[in-house]
């Protein structure tokens, strides 16, 4: 499959990517129907690899450190709930490598949770590119539940 139109998910929840072996840009979706790939806000209907998000029972734990620089340098934040505008919260416009200490989380490339989407799940993450992004542009982020 290399395209597709719309999408139901029926229970829990998937992380798809654009290019075979999970690559390429990343769309995370929950329960519900997408009729098209905007519903998805994906940036076209082009789908080549999948993979069901498996929530392990940890309690309602969350919590993520941002970076400033990479290697786990610089200016540090931690987290443990959703964040619209990182600008806003610390006025930051970037984060070049994080640590995910709990939980599951999604990173937007925009404010009010818009743009590229990047599914980080616990570990480290010492470049952005450890998360598949291009850039370290990130401008929110969000506590993924089932």
């Amino acid at each position: 499959m290399s395209r597709c139109n719309s999408i139901r998910v029926e229970s829990g929840a998937w992380v798809l990517y654009e290019r075979p072996n999970f690559m390429g840009h990343q769309y995370v979706l929950t329960r519900g129907e997408y009729p098209d790939y905007q519903r998805w806000m994906g940036l076209n209907d082009r789908l080549s690899s999948c993979k069901m998000v498996h929530f392990v029972n940890r309690g309602s734990q969350y919590k993520i450190q941002l970076y400033e620089k990479p290697d786990f340098g610089g200016q540090a934040f931690e987290g443990s709930d959703d964040c619209p505008s990182l600008l806003e919260k610390i006025h930051w416009r970037e984060v070049n490598s994080c640590k995910v200490l709990d939980g599951w989380w999604v990173f937007y490339e925009h404010p009010n949770y818009r743009g590229r989407q990047y599914f980080l799940e616990k570990g480290e993450y010492p470049k952005h590119g450890d998360w598949g992004a291009a850039s370290p542009t990130v401008q929110s982020f969000r506590r993924f539940t089932e």
